[in-house]
Order: C-alpha cells, then structure tokens, then sequence
C-alpha cells in the first residue's frame, strides 16, 4: 500500500472542499472496499478525507419519507424499528449481505458505491477497461460465471455487487448529493450506470460531492415482500442472482408491485415492464410465472454465466410465491 495524508473534517464543507482541491484525494467511512482496493493496488489515493465526524448516521421519518444518513451502519439500519416497519425490503436486503462483522462497519454510503468484485478489476496485472480504460476486457473471453446478463457492454461485464442497493432501487429511493454546486437529489434509479464505453464510471456522482443520505418514499410494501440471494454458499458470498420482490396485494389482486435484480448488470436492475405485468393480475404462480419471463427478456450469458437466465427465471418465481405468502 502506497503512502496516503489523512484528514478528519469536521463539516461537509471542510470535507468537500479537501477532495474537490485533490484530484487525487479519496473520501473514507468504513473502509471496507476501499481498503483492499488499496491493499490490492488498484486504487492508490494520495489524501484520504475521512468523513466519519460528519452528522450523517440518523435515521428519521419524515412527512412521506423516510431518511437514512450515509453514515449510518448496515448493520444499525436493518435491524432499525423504523426501517422494519416502514420497509422490511430493505432490512432484508442488508442482512443478506456480506457479514456480521463487515455489516458492523459498512456505511448506506460506502454500500453504494463499492465497486465491482469482478475478479479481472481486482488483479492490476490483467486487462480490465475499468481500472484502466482502453486495456481491454479480460472477462469477455475469460472466466465470466459471476457477471452480467443485462446492460453489458463490449468494454464491460462486471456486475455491482450491492444488495442493499437492489431494496433501494425497488423501493424507489433518492440519494441526496452535497458538492461544489450545492444539494442535488438523484433518483436511485439514475445513480448506478451502466458500463456503455465509460465503464471506469460507476455512477452519477460529480467530482468534490459526497452522499448524504438517502430518502425512501413512504409506500404499501410492508407485510408482502422478500428477498431471495442465490449464492455459493451461505455464510458469506456476492449474489449470482438476486431478487428483490414487493407486492401490495388486496383480496387476491395485485395492487401494486416492485421487482429489482442484482448480480445480473452494471447497476441494480429494476424490472418494470414485469411489475407491470403483475398489476391487477391475481396472485397466483401463473401470474409469477409469466412476470418471470417477462423479466428475463433480453438477457444474453457468456461461456460461463449463461445459467444464470434459468435461475434468475426460477429466483423471481420464489421470490413472489414466498413475498405473496406472507400473512
């Protein structure tokens, strides 16, 4: 690991101005990316600004929404009386990721913007359009069983690996943005991008701004939901497929519906035309059945992940049987 200057700013303001002077200059929280990229080689900031005395852990509801505050643990925020009752989706989300230990120390903000576990992005010595725009692609041809289905390009195929990100985006969030230029709010949706011919661009971010939290829009999601991490093994692995499921259901109608994907793009990938194909239909496997394949519309594996299509087809389906059977 190269050798770094350490700041601790006590204002958003002291903390974005100390980036936005340093081209070169990293925010920091909890760490748990970014240190192994550093240990890694792959990212080698000169100034890291740790933001951890900034006033961004609260957790509140608010009138329509509710707030959660970049700093704020995983770990707090899934077991949040709050987040329970409001959104279980998204409790759900965060306990399925990574482990108790690391769920102890990763913040809402530093979940969202991990980078890519694509095993070419992590070794400095193979070719990764990535870390290193215009060296190409190693997983295209390579060994390519954990990457995307969706929204790939040529230049790119790594997956995001969040989970909680996928809750977010079915749940429709906004991230609220400080920088240079002031406060912005980005749909969640819109946060993530996908790999086009800028993959070393991971989301919609501008230079100096620093997350401050999240905003949940109040909704009917709170009994019917669930989500489904299809992964190698339990204790602890990234998703080869997941599955964020969310039904407002009356009698045996479906009155309303979110679905989202992770560990098949670039970004959460939120399927609306299948959402749409649940609304005022009745809660049946049929009805799962055929928003799965409505789903899986347009996905295209490699050598390797091509399984990933039937699965992801069988994940949504249980994801819904088991959302809808909630009582």
């Amino acid at each position: 690991m190269r050798q770094f200057t350490y700041l601790r700013p006590s204002t958003s303001k002291a903390a974005i101005d100390a980036l936005s002077k340093d081209p070169n200059a990293q925010f920091i929280a909890g760490g748990t990316n970014l240190i192994d990229l550093m240990k890694k080689g792959v990212m080698a900031p000169e100034k890291l600004v740790d933001i951890n005395n900034l006033p961004l852990k609260e957790i509140k509801k608010q009138t329509g929404n509710l707030h959660i505050g970049a700093l704020a643990l995983n770990s707090d925020v899934s077991e949040n009386k709050l987040v329970t009752q409001y959104h279980p989706l998204l409790s759900l989300a965060l306990k399925a990721g990574a482990s108790a230990q690391l769920r102890n120390m990763a913040t809402v903000g530093g979940n969202m913007l991990q980078r890519t576990r694509c095993f070419y992005f992590y070794e400095p010595s193979l070719p990764c359009n990535k870390r290193e725009p215009g060296s190409g692609c190693g997983a295209l041809e390579g060994v390519n069983r954990m990457h995307a289905i969706f929204g790939w390009s040529d230049k790119c195929i790594a997956v995001h690996p969040s989970d909680m990100a996928i809750a977010m985006v079915a749940l429709d969030a906004s991230v609220l943005v400080y920088g240079p230029k002031g406060n912005r709010r980005i749909p969640f949706q819109d946060f993530h991008r996908l790999p086009g011919d800028t993959p070393e661009k991971d989301n919609s971010l501008e230079k100096g701004e620093l997350v401050m939290g999240v905003e949940i829009p109040d909704g009917p999601f709170t009994k019917n939901v669930h989500y489904l991490k299809v992964r190698d093994r339990a204790s602890y692995a990234f998703a080869l497929v997941s599955v964020a499921a969310a039904l407002n259901i009356s009698g045996k109608t479906i009155k309303d519906a979110r679905l989202a994907m992770g560990g098949v793009a670039h970004k959460p990938w939120r399927l609306l035309d299948a959402e749409k194909a649940l609304i005022g239909k009745p809660a049946t496997e049929e009805t799962f059945k055929q928003a799965a394949d409505i789903a899986m519309r347009g996905a295209k594996g490699f050598k390797y992940n091509s399984f990933k299509i039937p699965m992801g087809k069988n994940a949504i389906l249980d994801a819904l049987k088991t959302a809808a059977a909630k009582v």
